[in-house]
């Protein structure tokens, strides 16, 4: 990996470089999980006409109580930022999916609920969406490799969720 310029680096304490077999599973990881979410996203797009992205804020708001989450909560569980999140909201407003309202107690705040048509959207976008997932993660997998994948993805998951944008 080659060190960013942005990227505060202790100069006393040296680089710690990826050997080669290291740097295999890093470059292995990053492009099956960029061909994996480009994969599934042209899947959404074909079948329903949605990318990836919207189909996982219609995913989180169905979830949630009420079918309904403020916005910054609801940027935080998709891992978008704030503008990015209102975007695709206002295009999922547009097709009747998601509607915004805001907060009595904090007129600042805006909550996303997901509406009966969003819903059965989701409904017609979820059998694509598992099929995908299914046909190109986990039919590839034995039993064995399934549960190493959720213990690792877990293990890295907690770790960053941890200290969010600190360097560790």
């Amino acid at each position: 990996m080659v060190p960013s310029p942005s990227t505060p680096r202790d100069p006393a304490r040296p680089v710690r470089w990826l050997d080669d077999d290291e740097q295999c599973a890093w470059r292995a990881f990053l492009a099956a999980t960029h061909l994996l979410m480009d994969q599934l996203d042209r899947e959404l797009q074909a079948g329903v006409g949605i990318p990836h992205a919207y189909y996982e804020i219609l995913v989180r708001l169905s979830e949630a109580p009420g079918r309904a989450m403020r916005m910054s909560d609801l940027a935080d569980r998709c891992q978008s930022s704030r503008s990015r999140l209102s975007h695709a909201v206002a295009r999922l407003e547009e097709r009747g999916w998601v509607r915004r309202e805001t907060v009595p107690s904090d007129r600042r705040g805006a909550v996303a609920v997901l509406t009966e048509a969003g819903f059965a959207a989701l409904e017609a976008a979820a059998p694509i969406h598992v099929e995908g997932v299914r046909r190109h993660l986990f039919d590839r997998l034995t039993p064995e490799q399934v549960a190493a994948l959720g213990q690792i993805s877990r293990v890295i998951g907690d770790h960053l969720a941890a200290a969010p944008g600190e360097p560790v």
